[in-house]
């Protein structure tokens, strides 16, 4: 990649931590593979402060934002439109910059679904599993709706949260915990879109003799890159799908939206050290 010069692009992260985020390696080395003058950078926005960092994109004419977590839904009101999933989803993790138009995607639900494919995972006509009902968890499961699963079960401790977020798919229908047990038995993949799995004490996301070799199981954390579900899985001879891919298409459909260019993933899955995965 050339030096940074008076006219290179500027595009970067911003959220509340991002000093541990991959994102500068995973973009700097797609723009060095794609021949760019773009550079990309990682800006810590207290939470509060996410309208105000949208601002000073239109004003310094940054060419594309990528949006972590304090930021998903604050930045909405700073922008000038929504793709159709950020506005079902009501959050935001991309924005782009059109001579000063900003528009507000997410990335994340068509990401994951990428990120399965990559790994020979079709999940049109699975019958899916969603463990959570968060940000991250209600993109997965628009996509899964919107890619042709036959059903979507959203398992979560607050019904009404789980309700809502299995409404986002046409086959959606939620679940309590102690309903888990009896929709895995007749489930194709189980995809784990809670924070359990990050910490050496979590409890376990499923107890491990629900697993079942016919299983795909999915874990959208990744640190550490095999987490005790995916450990547990892989022993009770499921196939599995680690949450660094999901980062890695996410942003490769966030680098296409930036740039209008064809993305390089595997460029960017080795900056990531998704080989580390596999």
């Amino acid at each position: 990649m050339p030096g940074v010069t008076a006219t290179t692009r500027v595009a970067a992260v911003i959220g509340d931590p991002v000093e541990h985020s991959r994102s500068p390696s995973i973009f700097n080395a797609a723009f060095g593979a794609a021949g760019i003058d773009w550079v990309y950078a990682a800006f810590t926005v207290p939470a509060g402060g996410g309208a105000d960092a949208v601002k000073a994109m239109r004003t310094l004419g940054i060419a594309g934002l990528s949006v972590t977590m304090p930021h998903k839904a604050e930045v909405i009101p700073a922008l000038d439109h929504l793709s159709d999933e950020a506005d079902r989803l009501g959050a935001v993790n991309c924005i782009t910059n059109s001579d000063g138009v900003l528009t507000g995607h997410n990335t994340d639900g068509a990401g994951y679904v990428a990120s399965l494919r990559a790994q020979g995972v079709d999940p049109s006509g699975m019958r899916c599993v969603v463990v959570g009902a968060g940000g991250a968890a209600r993109a997965v499961i628009h996509a899964l709706g919107r890619s042709g699963a036959t059903e979507v079960v959203v398992c979560n401790r607050n019904a009404e949260r789980g309700s809502v977020a299995a409404g986002l798919a046409a086959t959606g229908r939620s679940i309590g915990h102690d309903e888990l047990g009896d929709a895995l038995a007749s489930a194709d993949l189980l995809v784990n879109a809670t924070p359990l799995g990050m910490g050496p004490d979590d409890p376990p996301v499923v107890p491990a003799e629900k697993l079942f070799p016919a299983l795909v199981v999915s874990d959208l954390v990744y640190e550490p890159l095999r987490t005790p579900l995916l450990e547990a899985a892989e022993t009770a001879g499921c196939r599995t799908v680690g949450g660094l891919g999901m980062l890695v298409h996410q942003a490769a459909v966030a680098f296409e939206l930036m740039t209008e260019l064809a993305a390089p993933v595997d460029v960017m899955a080795a900056a990531a050290g998704f080989a580390a995965e596999n």
